[in-house]
């Protein structure tokens, strides 16, 4: 075991590999039940997203372990989902079998940019300002997803705020802002019980704290009636998932869907398009991830740094993590999701002192448990996996201690890359505009010609990103 992983060798051990391992499979378990809640709404069967969302998570969470030795999971997105739900099925019409090898075309396009090294060229062309900021950036949208799964925001009307229609009409308060909710709910106050707890252990420096805090917030909820037990022991409906299962295995490559996909040519250039817009968001979703946790926690090291100037193979754990990223994707699709992409909430077992692939192997055989034990995971609420990430974006914000915030020229890219991303919802979204902010200064201080001509054709390519989706 430790000479496989390295265990030594990266400065843990297995006791703590297992608590980092659970820890982000227990702040990532929420997949299991959302995805398909989601993707059925486009017709696919609920039964057979559930199953795919773990093989999917199981598969490229394995792959990130025993191939690259790093403590990634992988699952299907948030946020890529919703995509593929919302506009491609129900806003362009595609079926969901279409969209299926869409997304399978997204992850063979992926594997070559990463083969390629593009990926990897992609983060060397990065600045450390920039780095830092969507290190920062992630902590600030960990902790945000964290807050808002604690339930702890509500929306209020805001009064200044006036939306215009489509029809040149000018309505008042037609958009809400958050609030603090009033603590007088027994999940509200089980977050707030479960975040207090966590802090304490992690101030005491109690070994496995996050875990810990997970596990203990669960039984509080029990008295409290916000954990329901009912559940645990049904395991009925498995067979059925399974039947449901072999009708999507395969069916992205099939008539309904990779056959039919080109089969008018009208519409070729709104599906290239749409890859595009799959592939853009998928790559910079997992570049972000590394970057954010992989710079402060030493996984990619300087051999990481060195293999930057290599023009092929796999010479490091970062090219290893790209492609093992790169693969899941049209395996998922395959299977019958959507992009299966590196989690952000992976910091969370990083956090507890995850550093090799060790812990990507916990979190995937807990992700296959979870094919009969889903009930039991099931059980434990948002109130409690969200006090881990609070604390985990706390711990990352760090990084914006790096940044010369009295210096404008670097600190204007560098709020709108860290600020966006939880503002928008979105990792990707913050790096695009951290980019385009970034060239805007470089092109006023006549200092565009130091810019990397890859972060150069970045920028374009989310700009014209932001086009496409502002038409279709």
């Amino acid at each position: 075991m430790d000479n496989f992983f390295k265990l030594r060798e990266n400065g843990t051990n297995v006791s703590t590999e297992i608590m980092a391992g659970l820890t982000t499979f227990f702040a990532m378990a929420y997949i299991i039940f959302v995805n398909p809640a989601m993707l059925s709404q486009t017709g696919v069967p609920w039964g057979a997203v559930f199953l795919a969302t773990i093989f999917a998570s199981a598969v490229g969470t394995l792959v990130m372990a025993l191939f690259a030795n790093v403590p990634y999971a992988q699952a299907p997105g948030m946020g890529l989902n919703a995509f593929f739900t919302y506009t491609v099925v129900f806003g362009l019409g595609f079926t969901w079998q279409q969209a299926l090898a869409m997304v399978f075309l997204c992850g063979v396009v992926n594997i070559i940019i990463t083969v390629t090294r593009l990926r990897k060229s992609i983060i060397k062309s990065i600045p450390v300002s920039l780095q830092n900021a969507i290190g920062g950036g992630i902590g600030i949208f960990i902790a945000y997803i964290g807050v808002k799964n604690a339930g702890l925001l509500s929306f209020t009307s805001d009064p200044g705020t006036y939306v215009q229609l489509d029809s040149g009409t000018v309505i008042a308060n037609a958009s809400a802002v958050p609030a603090l909710v009033d603590f007088n709910t027994p999940g509200v106050l089980l977050a707030v019980i479960g975040l207090v707890i966590t802090i304490i252990l992690l101030l005491f420096k109690v070994r496995g704290a996050i875990l810990i805090g997970i596990i203990a917030t669960t039984i509080i909820g029990i008295p409290m009636k916000v954990v329901d037990v009912s559940s645990i022991g049904a395991t009925s409906g498995i067979a059925d998932a399974f039947k449901e299962l072999g009708s999507t295995i395969g069916i992205a490559l099939g008539k309904e869907g990779m056959l039919s996909l080109f089969n008018d040519p009208a519409k070729i250039p709104l599906v290239l398009m749409t890859i595009f817009a799959f592939s853009l968001s998928d790559t910079f979703d997992t570049i972000g991830t590394f970057i954010g946790t992989g710079r402060k926690s030493g996984i990619f090291s300087a051999e990481d740094e060195k293999a930057m100037h290599e023009s092929a193979g796999f010479k490091s754990k970062m090219d290893k993590a790209l492609f093992a990223d790169s693969i899941a994707t049209s395996i998922g699709a395959l299977l019958g999701t959507s992009n299966t992409t590196t989690y952000v909430e992976s910091a969370a077992g990083i956090s507890a002192g995850g550093r090799t692939g060790l812990t990507s192997l916990v979190t995937a055989l807990a992700f296959i448990a979870c094919i009969f034990l889903a009930p039991v995971a099931g059980i434990v609420p948002a109130q409690a996996t969200a006090p881990a990430l609070i604390v985990v974006g706390i711990m990352m914000l760090s990084s914006f201690a790096e940044i010369k915030w009295n210096d404008l020229e670097e600190a204007i890219p560098a709020f709108f890359a860290g600020i966006f991303m939880a503002l928008c919802y979105s990792i990707s979204y913050g790096i695009a505009t951290g980019f385009i902010f970034y060239c805007i200064v470089k092109i006023c201080k006549r200092e565009f010609k130091t810019v990397h001509p890859i972060l150069v054709v970045s920028t374009l390519l989310f700009i014209l990103n932001f086009i496409i989706l502002a038409f279709i």
